[in-house]
Protein backbone atom coordinates (compact mmCIF):
# COMPACT_ATOMS: atom_id res chain seq x y z
CA UNK A 1 0.00 0.00 0.00
CA UNK A 2 2.98 2.32 -0.30
CA UNK A 3 1.38 3.66 -3.45
CA UNK A 4 1.83 7.37 -2.91
CA UNK A 5 5.55 7.39 -3.46
CA UNK A 6 5.89 6.07 -6.97
CA UNK A 7 8.39 3.65 -8.42
CA UNK A 8 11.43 5.84 -9.12
CA UNK A 9 13.34 4.69 -6.08
CA UNK A 10 15.49 7.36 -4.45
CA UNK A 11 15.84 9.55 -7.55
CA UNK A 12 15.98 13.25 -6.55
CA UNK A 13 16.07 12.26 -2.86
CA UNK A 14 19.77 12.32 -1.82
CA UNK A 15 19.04 13.26 1.81
CA UNK A 16 16.60 10.37 2.23
CA UNK A 17 19.12 7.99 0.70
CA UNK A 18 21.92 9.22 2.98
CA UNK A 19 19.72 8.80 6.07
CA UNK A 20 18.80 5.27 5.06
CA UNK A 21 22.38 4.19 4.37
CA UNK A 22 24.24 5.97 7.17
CA UNK A 23 21.80 5.50 10.04
CA UNK A 24 21.03 1.87 9.23
CA UNK A 25 24.75 1.20 8.82
CA UNK A 26 25.43 2.63 12.27
CA UNK A 27 22.61 0.54 13.74
CA UNK A 28 24.13 -2.63 12.31
CA UNK A 29 27.58 -1.67 13.61
CA UNK A 30 26.24 -1.03 17.11
CA UNK A 31 24.43 -4.36 17.04
CA UNK A 32 27.71 -6.10 16.26
CA UNK A 33 29.60 -3.97 18.82
CA UNK A 34 27.28 -3.77 21.86
CA UNK A 35 30.01 -2.32 24.09
CA UNK A 36 29.55 1.04 22.36
CA UNK A 37 25.76 1.18 22.59
CA UNK A 38 25.85 3.11 25.86
CA UNK A 39 27.23 6.14 24.00
CA UNK A 40 24.01 6.34 21.93
CA UNK A 41 21.46 5.91 24.72
CA UNK A 42 19.00 8.82 24.93
CA UNK A 43 19.34 9.40 28.69
CA UNK A 44 17.50 12.52 29.87
CA UNK A 45 18.99 12.52 33.36
CA UNK A 46 22.52 12.35 31.98
CA UNK A 47 21.79 15.43 29.86
CA UNK A 48 20.23 17.52 32.64
CA UNK A 49 22.20 16.44 35.71
CA UNK A 50 25.57 15.35 34.27
CA UNK A 51 25.49 17.91 31.42
CA UNK A 52 26.22 15.31 28.75
CA UNK A 53 24.80 17.47 25.98
CA UNK A 54 26.40 15.28 23.30
CA UNK A 55 23.76 12.65 24.09
CA UNK A 56 21.18 14.89 22.44
CA UNK A 57 22.99 14.36 19.14
CA UNK A 58 24.05 10.73 19.50
CA UNK A 59 20.93 9.52 21.25
CA UNK A 60 18.51 11.16 18.83
CA UNK A 61 20.06 9.99 15.56
CA UNK A 62 20.85 6.26 15.67
CA UNK A 63 18.28 3.61 16.57
CA UNK A 64 19.46 0.93 18.98
CA UNK A 65 16.39 -1.24 18.40
CA UNK A 66 16.24 -3.17 15.12
CA UNK A 67 12.46 -2.85 15.02
CA UNK A 68 12.62 0.94 15.35
CA UNK A 69 15.32 1.12 12.70
CA UNK A 70 13.27 -0.97 10.27
CA UNK A 71 10.05 0.99 10.78
CA UNK A 72 11.77 4.36 10.56
CA UNK A 73 13.50 3.25 7.34
CA UNK A 74 10.13 2.36 5.81
CA UNK A 75 8.77 5.77 6.76
CA UNK A 76 11.81 7.64 5.42
CA UNK A 77 11.52 5.77 2.12
CA UNK A 78 7.81 6.53 1.95
CA UNK A 79 8.21 10.21 2.87
CA UNK A 80 10.96 10.82 0.29
CA UNK A 81 8.16 12.23 -1.89
CA UNK A 82 8.33 15.44 0.19
CA UNK A 83 12.02 15.86 -0.64
CA UNK A 84 11.16 15.57 -4.34
CA UNK A 85 8.27 18.00 -4.09
CA UNK A 86 9.74 20.70 -1.82
CA UNK A 87 13.47 20.26 -2.46
CA UNK A 88 16.27 18.89 -0.32
CA UNK A 89 16.93 22.11 1.61
CA UNK A 90 13.31 22.62 2.68
CA UNK A 91 13.02 18.92 3.54
CA UNK A 92 16.19 19.13 5.65
CA UNK A 93 14.88 22.28 7.33
CA UNK A 94 11.70 20.46 8.32
CA UNK A 95 13.69 17.58 9.82
CA UNK A 96 16.04 19.97 11.64
CA UNK A 97 13.23 22.15 12.98
CA UNK A 98 11.15 19.24 14.24
CA UNK A 99 14.28 17.63 15.68
CA UNK A 100 14.93 20.71 17.84
CA UNK A 101 11.28 21.15 18.80
CA UNK A 102 10.84 17.49 19.74
CA UNK A 103 13.94 17.63 21.97
CA UNK A 104 12.39 20.57 23.83
CA UNK A 105 9.05 18.77 24.03
CA UNK A 106 10.73 15.67 25.46
CA UNK A 107 12.09 17.62 28.41
CA UNK A 108 8.82 19.50 28.98
CA UNK A 109 6.74 16.33 28.89
CA UNK A 110 9.19 14.54 31.19
CA UNK A 111 8.94 17.38 33.73
CA UNK A 112 5.15 17.43 33.44
CA UNK A 113 4.99 13.66 33.94
CA UNK A 114 7.21 13.95 37.02
CA UNK A 115 5.07 16.75 38.45
CA UNK A 116 1.73 15.01 37.87
CA UNK A 117 2.59 11.40 38.66
CA UNK A 118 5.77 11.75 40.74
CA UNK A 119 7.67 9.50 38.33
CA UNK A 120 11.02 10.44 36.86
CA UNK A 121 11.58 9.55 33.19
CA UNK A 122 15.18 8.53 32.65
CA UNK A 123 15.44 7.12 29.12
CA UNK A 124 13.56 7.55 25.86
CA UNK A 125 13.79 5.53 22.61
CA UNK A 126 16.89 6.38 20.61
CA UNK A 127 16.96 7.31 16.96
CA UNK A 128 15.63 9.82 14.46
CA UNK A 129 12.07 8.86 15.36
CA UNK A 130 10.52 12.22 16.25
CA UNK A 131 11.47 14.13 13.03
CA UNK A 132 10.43 11.20 10.85
CA UNK A 133 7.12 10.79 12.64
CA UNK A 134 6.54 14.56 12.35
CA UNK A 135 6.30 14.09 8.59
CA UNK A 136 2.90 12.52 9.18
CA UNK A 137 1.52 16.04 9.51
CA UNK A 138 2.17 17.06 5.86
CA UNK A 139 1.44 13.46 4.84
CA UNK A 140 -2.05 13.70 6.34
CA UNK A 141 -2.74 17.20 5.01
CA UNK A 142 -1.31 17.07 1.47
CA UNK A 143 -1.41 13.47 0.23
CA UNK A 144 -4.84 12.49 -1.14
CA UNK A 145 -6.57 9.43 0.24
CA UNK A 146 -7.76 6.77 -2.20
CA UNK A 147 -10.05 3.95 -1.02
CA UNK A 148 -8.80 0.45 -1.81
CA UNK A 149 -11.30 -1.86 -0.13
CA UNK A 150 -13.58 -2.24 2.89
CA UNK A 151 -13.58 -4.52 5.90
CA UNK A 152 -16.95 -5.61 7.31
CA UNK A 153 -18.62 -3.13 4.99
CA UNK A 154 -17.76 -0.12 7.18
CA UNK A 155 -14.00 0.07 7.77
CA UNK A 156 -12.35 1.68 4.76
CA UNK A 157 -8.84 0.58 3.77
CA UNK A 158 -6.99 3.29 1.83
CA UNK A 159 -3.61 3.69 0.20
CA UNK A 160 -2.38 5.39 3.42
CA UNK A 161 -3.49 2.76 5.94
CA UNK A 162 -0.26 0.75 6.00
CA UNK A 163 1.80 3.91 6.47
CA UNK A 164 -0.23 4.83 9.55
CA UNK A 165 0.12 1.29 10.93
CA UNK A 166 3.90 1.43 10.57
CA UNK A 167 3.95 4.86 12.21
CA UNK A 168 2.13 3.54 15.27
CA UNK A 169 5.06 1.20 15.91
CA UNK A 170 7.49 4.08 16.48
CA UNK A 171 5.22 6.97 17.48
CA UNK A 172 7.03 9.19 20.02
CA UNK A 173 4.95 11.41 22.26
CA UNK A 174 6.43 14.74 21.14
CA UNK A 175 6.54 14.13 17.38
CA UNK A 176 2.99 15.11 16.44
CA UNK A 177 3.19 18.28 18.54
CA UNK A 178 6.49 19.42 17.05
CA UNK A 179 5.38 18.51 13.52
CA UNK A 180 2.16 20.47 13.86
CA UNK A 181 3.93 23.51 15.30
CA UNK A 182 6.57 23.62 12.57
CA UNK A 183 4.17 22.88 9.71
CA UNK A 184 1.76 25.60 10.83
CA UNK A 185 4.71 28.02 11.30
CA UNK A 186 3.71 29.01 14.83
CA UNK A 187 5.80 31.95 16.09
CA UNK A 188 7.50 31.97 12.66
CA UNK A 189 9.45 28.84 13.53
CA UNK A 190 10.28 28.19 9.88
CA UNK A 191 12.21 31.47 9.83
CA UNK A 192 14.11 30.54 13.00
CA UNK A 193 14.84 26.82 12.62
CA UNK A 194 16.07 26.16 9.10
CA UNK A 195 19.12 24.93 7.20
CA UNK A 196 21.24 27.90 6.03
CA UNK A 197 21.97 28.33 2.35
CA UNK A 198 25.73 27.85 2.81
CA UNK A 199 25.16 24.51 4.53
CA UNK A 200 22.91 23.48 1.65
CA UNK A 201 25.60 24.41 -0.86
CA UNK A 202 28.22 22.40 1.03
CA UNK A 203 25.94 19.39 1.01
CA UNK A 204 25.21 19.91 -2.67
CA UNK A 205 28.89 19.83 -3.66
CA UNK A 206 30.14 17.21 -1.17
CA UNK A 207 27.33 14.87 -0.17
CA UNK A 208 24.96 14.96 -3.13
CA UNK A 209 27.43 13.41 -5.63
CA UNK A 210 27.94 10.52 -3.20
CA UNK A 211 24.29 9.77 -2.39
CA UNK A 212 22.51 10.93 -5.55
CA UNK A 213 20.71 8.33 -7.66
CA UNK A 214 20.73 8.16 -11.44
CA UNK A 215 17.68 9.24 -13.40
CA UNK A 216 15.44 6.42 -14.64
CA UNK A 217 15.75 6.15 -18.40
CA UNK A 218 14.28 4.10 -21.21
CA UNK A 219 17.12 4.63 -23.66
CA UNK A 220 19.06 1.79 -25.20
CA UNK A 221 22.64 1.00 -24.06
CA UNK A 222 23.96 2.53 -27.30
CA UNK A 223 22.33 5.87 -26.49
CA UNK A 224 20.36 5.95 -29.76
CA UNK A 225 17.07 6.86 -28.12
CA UNK A 226 13.92 4.85 -27.67
CA UNK A 227 13.32 2.11 -30.21
CA UNK A 228 10.01 1.31 -31.82
CA UNK A 229 9.42 -1.54 -29.37
CA UNK A 230 9.98 0.77 -26.40
CA UNK A 231 7.53 3.29 -27.86
CA UNK A 232 4.94 0.57 -28.24
CA UNK A 233 5.55 -0.54 -24.66
CA UNK A 234 5.13 3.02 -23.42
CA UNK A 235 1.87 3.31 -25.34
CA UNK A 236 0.60 0.08 -23.80
CA UNK A 237 1.55 1.29 -20.32
CA UNK A 238 -0.41 4.49 -20.84
CA UNK A 239 -3.41 2.51 -22.02
CA UNK A 240 -3.16 0.22 -19.00
CA UNK A 241 -3.09 3.25 -16.72
CA UNK A 242 -6.19 4.65 -18.41
CA UNK A 243 -7.89 1.28 -18.06
CA UNK A 244 -7.10 0.99 -14.34
CA UNK A 245 -8.36 4.52 -13.71
CA UNK A 246 -11.56 3.81 -15.65
CA UNK A 247 -12.12 0.59 -13.72
CA UNK A 248 -11.54 2.41 -10.46
CA UNK A 249 -14.12 5.09 -11.32
CA UNK A 250 -16.62 2.46 -12.43
CA UNK A 251 -16.15 0.44 -9.22
CA UNK A 252 -16.48 3.59 -7.17
CA UNK A 253 -19.82 4.42 -8.84
CA UNK A 254 -21.10 0.87 -8.47
CA UNK A 255 -20.37 0.69 -4.73
CA UNK A 256 -22.66 3.66 -4.14
CA UNK A 257 -25.65 1.62 -5.31
CA UNK A 258 -24.68 -1.95 -4.40
CA UNK A 259 -24.55 -3.34 -0.82
CA UNK A 260 -21.28 -4.68 0.55
CA UNK A 261 -21.06 -8.49 0.26
CA UNK A 262 -18.46 -10.63 1.96
CA UNK A 263 -15.63 -9.67 4.24
CA UNK A 264 -13.36 -8.04 1.62
CA UNK A 265 -14.14 -6.76 -1.86
CA UNK A 266 -11.30 -8.54 -3.58
CA UNK A 267 -12.81 -7.92 -7.03
CA UNK A 268 -12.03 -4.24 -6.60
CA UNK A 269 -8.40 -5.05 -5.95
CA UNK A 270 -7.92 -7.78 -8.58
CA UNK A 271 -10.34 -7.45 -11.53
CA UNK A 272 -10.74 -10.44 -13.81
CA UNK A 273 -8.25 -10.62 -16.65
CA UNK A 274 -11.03 -11.56 -19.08
CA UNK A 275 -12.92 -8.40 -18.21
CA UNK A 276 -9.72 -6.37 -18.59
CA UNK A 277 -9.36 -7.66 -22.10
CA UNK A 278 -12.98 -6.86 -22.92
CA UNK A 279 -12.73 -3.35 -21.49
CA UNK A 280 -9.41 -2.50 -23.13
CA UNK A 281 -9.46 0.71 -25.15
CA UNK A 282 -9.24 0.19 -28.91
CA UNK A 283 -5.81 1.01 -30.24
CA UNK A 284 -5.53 2.47 -33.71
CA UNK A 285 -2.25 1.64 -35.47
CA UNK A 286 -0.21 4.70 -36.36
CA UNK A 287 2.55 4.15 -38.90
CA UNK A 288 5.81 5.74 -37.84
CA UNK A 289 8.77 6.48 -40.07
CA UNK A 290 11.82 4.32 -39.46
CA UNK A 291 14.35 7.03 -40.23
CA UNK A 292 13.24 9.50 -37.53
CA UNK A 293 12.19 7.91 -34.29
CA UNK A 294 10.86 10.15 -31.53
CA UNK A 295 12.36 9.91 -28.08
CA UNK A 296 9.27 11.40 -26.40
CA UNK A 297 6.49 9.12 -25.12
CA UNK A 298 3.15 9.59 -26.87
CA UNK A 299 0.64 11.84 -25.19
CA UNK A 300 -2.85 10.95 -24.18
CA UNK A 301 -5.83 11.88 -26.28
CA UNK A 302 -6.89 15.50 -26.14
CA UNK A 303 -9.85 16.12 -23.87
CA UNK A 304 -11.15 19.24 -22.11
CA UNK A 305 -9.22 20.01 -18.93
CA UNK A 306 -10.12 22.56 -16.28
CA UNK A 307 -7.44 25.24 -16.31
CA UNK A 308 -7.80 25.97 -12.59
CA UNK A 309 -7.04 22.33 -11.77
CA UNK A 310 -3.96 22.49 -13.98
CA UNK A 311 -2.84 25.59 -12.09
CA UNK A 312 -3.30 23.83 -8.74
CA UNK A 313 -1.12 20.91 -9.84
CA UNK A 314 1.54 23.26 -11.20
CA UNK A 315 1.59 25.09 -7.85
CA UNK A 316 2.24 21.74 -6.16
CA UNK A 317 5.46 21.38 -8.16
CA UNK A 318 4.43 19.28 -11.17
CA UNK A 319 5.08 20.31 -14.74
CA UNK A 320 2.22 21.56 -16.90
CA UNK A 321 2.55 18.69 -19.39
CA UNK A 322 2.39 16.07 -16.63
CA UNK A 323 -0.57 17.84 -15.03
CA UNK A 324 -2.49 17.87 -18.33
CA UNK A 325 -1.83 14.18 -18.93
CA UNK A 326 -2.85 13.22 -15.39
CA UNK A 327 -6.09 15.21 -15.54
CA UNK A 328 -7.00 13.73 -18.91
CA UNK A 329 -6.31 10.22 -17.63
CA UNK A 330 -8.35 10.79 -14.45
CA UNK A 331 -11.28 12.56 -16.15
CA UNK A 332 -10.53 15.86 -14.37
CA UNK A 333 -10.51 14.26 -10.90
CA UNK A 334 -7.95 16.38 -8.99
CA UNK A 335 -7.37 13.75 -6.28
CA UNK A 336 -6.87 10.95 -8.80
CA UNK A 337 -4.56 13.14 -10.87
CA UNK A 338 -2.45 14.07 -7.84
CA UNK A 339 -2.07 10.46 -6.78
CA UNK A 340 -1.30 9.51 -10.40
CA UNK A 341 1.54 12.06 -10.54
CA UNK A 342 2.95 10.98 -7.19
CA UNK A 343 3.10 7.39 -8.38
CA UNK A 344 4.92 8.15 -11.62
Amino acid sequence: MFTTTGSRGLYKAPLSKSLLLVLNGLTVMLTLLPQYQDLFVYHLQAVTQQHQVWRLLCGRLVCLDIKDSFCSSLLIYNFRIFERRFGTRKFASFLFGTWCLSALMDFLLAKAFQFLFDYEVEELPSGLLAPVFSLFVPFYLSIPRMPVTQVLGRIHITNKSLVYIVGLQVSPSSASISGGLYHSNVLRLQKILFVPAWVSRIGQYILEPVFSSSQPTTETPLGMGATLDIQRQQRMELLDQQLLLAQYNEARRNTRHQPQTGLLQWTRLFPSLRHRGQNRFPVQPHPQPQAHQSTQPPLLDNSPVAEEQVARLVEMGFSRIDALEALRASNNDINMATNFLLQH
